[in-house]
């Protein structure tokens, strides 16, 4: 193919079919993939419930100290949604990012079971000692003498 003769173009061009290599990759033919994310989870305590739907929340975190490698606590406080108004100071929430919602609301509050309470001895099963003396006092008592 041969193109329009100028003055500035003599170059003739013959057709050649795009060539594929493995070394060079091709981007247009790359299969539309599922984007998967990490959600960025975070707990933490509720310390102000002062906002209409929105609840101050502290999070917690163990990070190395820099220059003495000692990790320390450090805490940062998030708003986040609560649209029903149902957390109360000291409630443990999880911190699940959305939408912004407003300049500085971008995460949405979501409640977490209550821990586990249970004390110790609740878990553990009884000592023998304790168990013998258990079993003494699951024993019925003995028939008292009844007059007739």
């Amino acid at each position: 193919m041969l193109l329009p003769s100028s003055p500035f173009v003599s170059v003739s061009v013959s057709p050649s079919p795009p060539q594929f290599s493995f070394s060079q990759p091709c981007y247009g033919a790359r299969p539309a993939a599922l984007r998967i994310e990490a959600a960025r989870q975070l707990t933490g305590r509720v310390v102000t419930t002062k906002a209409d739907k929105t609840v101050g929340v502290e999070v917690v975190r163990l990070a190395p100290h820099p220059k003495y490698k000692r990790r320390e606590r450090i805490k940062k406080k998030y708003q986040a949604h609560d649209p029903d108004n149902q957390f109360k100071v000291g409630d443990v929430v999880e911190l699940r990012p959305s939408r912004p919602i407003s300049k500085t609301k971008h995460f949405l509050a979501i409640p977490l079971p209550p821990r586990d309470t249970r004390r110790k001895s609740q878990l553990l099963p009884p000592l023998q000692s304790q168990s013998q003396a258990g079993d003494d006092d699951d024993q019925a008592p003995p028939p008292s003498p009844s007059s007739e």
